[in-house]
């Protein structure tokens, strides 16, 4: 069911968003239909892979962590749980994360719940996820006679944050990245990670336009007295600009603006190890006529732009018009030697000019307007709703170094992203033996797109790509079935296999499932 819901609602006009308002929302029913099936079938999963799993030690809640990627994922894993009994009293309770009773970095943040209790907690820690399988960590809690208070620095108007290899700053009186140097060389101009506010029109399809780069705004730091009122203050206090979380993991910073009738909250996740920055964005959207992007302005003024797309790596246009890119996009130095990339999980349109990325983020038109004849679109005579009004929330992750190894590392970093591991905490009852890894690629580039029942027989499909262009090998393991398979690809090439568990081989095959064994396909980059 969960499969016709998505081929569904792939279908003209409910995937461009060029219906009508009530078609938006039965495609939105669908897609959340689908999404409650596959919520359920990876709930019953994950609680099924905890098997073996021992019961919790006193004083600890246990984390449980499944990477459902062949290849190891190092990345900041938040969760969320109840403490065992509510506290009425003024004390806080600090949560400390390990694994094989070694410390891990890790911090306390706002938890969901806005309980003024000690009942809920939140914490982030740092971990490296071993590949295909559960991984467990321990909580233990501290009681503190209140909360630490969040420090930060603040020099020549700006928030830094230094670290071995990541140099950021943020700029108080604007709100934007003034600076992030990876290796002490900056990928940005100041002023960067702006909202910014361009000409639209009320075209749902957009078929008179190549290019949205008249800039008529830009969104502006809210003043004290706005910022309050949007944070539900009666009287000012806070800056608009604000450290809300600090410790061994990160920085979060808060950033509130403001264009017109619409409002945003960029928030920075500033990494104490690594260079990965993460930015979210709450935009309350209300402009008409308009298009909303984000401006990257990066030093590579004369820089190819490449972006992913589906099995491939495409050269998109750097003239300003609109491209279309999957998970992530790639700015790289006339020299081919240095490269920012940046990753997001929601939103695919952007442009390229003068060294300067605009990620499309919203627009404005009427539901199903067409130009016709010079006619007027939109009636002029009572209120009429539009397309994406109202709260939508976008998250993205820049990375920069060496092109090399960024174009190496970008396609799985965004699988790791869209796909992320699941994390719960909940107390095993130790019932079973302990589960091996279901798969595990031992390079550190091939990714495996499918594993997925055969459409016909009683095995398995597994399909692998390659996605540098650059021929590879990998090994491919199966430890439940102590089955072994190198495997050679070549340039973006998509290998298919299928696997028989009970005979144990892992023979390949074509991208049909055919039952001969047939070549794989290599598509155009």
């Amino acid at each position: 069911e969960a499969l016709h819901d998505l081929l569904l609602s792939q279908f003209h006009d409910i995937l461009p968003g060029s219906s009508v308002e009530s078609v938006e929302k039965a495609g939105l029913r669908l897609l959340d239909h689908g999404l409650e099936i596959t919520s359920r079938l990876k709930a019953r999963a994950f609680f099924a892979l905890m098997q073996g799993e021992s019961p919790a030690k006193d004083g600890t809640i246990p984390i449980l962590v499944y990477n459902p990627h062949p290849f190891p994922v190092e990345r900041t894993i938040e969760c969320e749980f109840n403490l065992p009994d509510v506290s009425f009293e003024e004390e806080f309770f600090n949560p400390s994360v390990s694994q094989f009773g070694q410390p891990l970095p890790s911090q306390a943040e706002r938890e969901s719940s806005n309980i003024p209790l000690e009942f809920r907690k939140r914490v982030v820690f740092r971990a490296r996820l071993e590949p295909s399988r559960m991984s467990r960590f321990e909580c233990r809690l501290e009681v503190l006679s209140r909360k630490p208070e969040v420090r930060w620095v603040e020099r020549g108007g700006c928030i830094v944050v230094e670290t071995e290899r990541l140099n950021v700053s943020i700029n108080t009186a604007t709100g934007l990245l003034d600076r992030y140097a990876v290796d002490g060389f900056d990928y940005l101009l100041a002023g960067a990670l702006r909202p910014m506010v361009v000409k639209d029109a009320d075209d749902a399809w957009g078929l008179e336009k190549n290019s949205f780069r008249e800039q008529v705004g830009a969104f502006e730091l809210m003043s004290l007295e706005d910022a309050a009122s949007f944070r539900g203050m009666d009287v000012p206090g806070l800056a608009s600009v604000q450290v809300i979380e600090d410790g061994p993991v990160r920085t979060v910073v808060e950033a509130l603006f403001r264009h017109g009738c619409s409002l945003i909250c960029q928030t920075y996740g500033i990494p104490k190890r690594g260079t990965e920055l993460e930015v979210s964005l709450r935009v309350y959207w209300n402009e008409k006529r308009r298009m909303l992007k984000w401006a990257v302005p990066t030093v590579f003024e004369q820089g190819r732009y490449t972006g992913q797309v589906a099995y491939g790596v495409q050269e998109l246009p750097a003239d300003g018009n609109e491209a279309v890119a999957q998970q992530w996009v790639m700015v790289m130095s006339e020299d081919g030697a240095r490269a920012l990339t940046c990753v997001n999980d929601s939103t695919y349109g952007s442009d390229f000019l003068g060294g300067e990325l605009r990620v499309s983020l919203l627009r404005s038109p009427g539901y199903s307007v067409h130009p016709f004849l010079g006619r007027a679109p939109m009636p002029a005579d009572r209120f009429s709703p539009r397309v994406d009004q109202g709260e939508r929330m976008f998250h993205f992750w820049l990375n920069a170094g060496a092109a090399p190894d960024r174009f190496e590392r970008i396609d799985r970093e965004a699988l790791a992203h869209n796909q992320p591991p699941m994390v719960l905490s909940c107390f095993p009852t130790g019932c079973g033996p302990a589960l091996q890894p279901l798969v595990i690629l031992d390079d550190a580039v091939i990714q495996m797109t499918a594993f997925k029942k055969a459409e016909r027989g009683e095995g398995y499909i597994i399909r692998l790509f390659e996605p540098t262009g650059q021929a590879r090998r990998t090994t491919l393991r199966i430890p439940a079935l102590d089955l072994k398979k190198e495997i050679a690809l070549g340039s973006f090439e998509i290998k298919t296999l299928r696997l028989e568990p009970q005979a144990r081989t892992l023979i390949e095959t074509g991208l049909m499932e055919e039952d001969s064994s047939a070549s794989s396909t290599s598509p155009r980059a």
